[in-house]
């Protein structure tokens, strides 16, 4: 009714004295933040927010409208729209501010008032922090529409290059990668690529075929929005290798090898003596317990992801342990 939630019931009818003035929706026990739309009882001049999506996926650095019907019994004396997820910037936390007023939002937000009766909010340059729960609020002179049915859910989501076929020869890489977004884009998009922080010419499209050299850094972004491109991704670099303890090696001790590599997504690792594989793991490191003489030599680390791989060596000289003469 008018926005509240005043009823509970098995039915799923109810009987109501009604005034005019009031909306009515309904919804599943248990599932409140998906009611029906709200409808006045004798005609269309009660009070009442219908929004037009109740879930909204976007990419970062793209815009998005937010919308909603609206009427009144009564004149509306001021509207604006409100996200109860700012509430810690409001002056009082049951009060809330317009929008368009927070530091935030200032200069990505417009009102549009395309027709009587219908509210856009309008929000560029989208941050992962803007996702968030979006409400319109009107005041009459004696009524305040504050619903505590739910608003418009906006998530915005980053996006992400992936692989989705791979080719590796002996000096390159042959790549088909997508430009990823968790969300369902509305309508044709254009995109942007970029290979070692320059744009590729002629690919407007999600997909980027080609050659990929060891070295590449390859990202993407909307075409208009490249300030909100992807993390770049790239073939791990020459891996950093070290033993620990770093001072002198001898029979029975305990040593560590550690492997790092600077890469996007992150290398998998693999440890190798001559050729035979030792260990294989996400991690980069190698434990060799009480060692013997027969463990000291050269050990590699190979580093590797879906876009190329990269080794580093390191050797291990075992001292023997003397025993004391008496």
């Amino acid at each position: 009714m008018s926005g509240q939630l005043p009823l509970r019931t098995t039915s799923s009818f109810y009987t109501v004295s009604t005034d005019p003035v009031n909306s009515y929706s309904c919804a599943f026990v248990g599932h409140e933040d998906l009611p029906s739309p709200s409808v006045c009882v004798y005609d269309q001049t009660c009070y009442k927010v219908i929004y037009t999506d109740r879930s909204i996926c976007a990419s970062k650095g793209s815009s998005v409208d937010i919308s909603c019907t609206y009427s009144s019994f009564e004149a509306i004396r001021s509207k604006f729209w409100f996200s109860p997820e700012r509430s810690h910037q409001w002056q009082s936390p049951s009060q809330p501010e317009d929008l368009s007023e927070d530091s935030q939002f200032a200069g990505r937000v417009q009102v549009l008032e395309s027709e009587r009766g219908r509210s856009t909010l309008r929000i560029t340059d989208l941050t992962e922090s803007d996702s968030a729960q979006y409400h319109f609020k009107f005041t009459t002179g004696s009524f305040e529409w504050r619903s505590s049915l739910p608003g418009t859910t906006l998530t915005v989501t980053a996006l992400q290059v992936q692989v989705s076929r791979i080719t590796v020869h002996q000096s390159d890489t042959e790549a088909e990668l997508k430009c990823h977004s968790s969300c369902s884009p509305a309508g044709r998009l254009s995109y942007v690529w970029f290979k070692n922080g320059r744009k590729v010419r002629g690919v407007e499209t999600s997909s980027f075929k080609g050659r990929v050299y060891p070295g590449d850094i390859i990202s993407c972004a909307l075409k208009g929005h490249e300030n909100y491109g992807s993390p770049p991704v790239y073939a791990p670099k020459l891996p950093s290798v070290s033993v620990s303890p770093s001072a002198e090696i001898v029979e029975g001790s305990s040593v560590t090898l550690t492997c790092s590599s600077d890469a996007n997504p992150a290398a998998n690792y693999t440890w190798y003596k001559k050729n035979y594989k030792l260990l294989q793991s996400p991690e980069g490191s190698y434990y060799l317990t009480s060692i013997s003489s027969e463990d000291g030599g050269n050990y590699s680390c190979k580093a590797q992801n879906q876009h190329g791989q990269t080794s580093s060596s390191v050797f291990i000289g075992v001292q023997f342990l003397k025993l004391p003469e008496y």
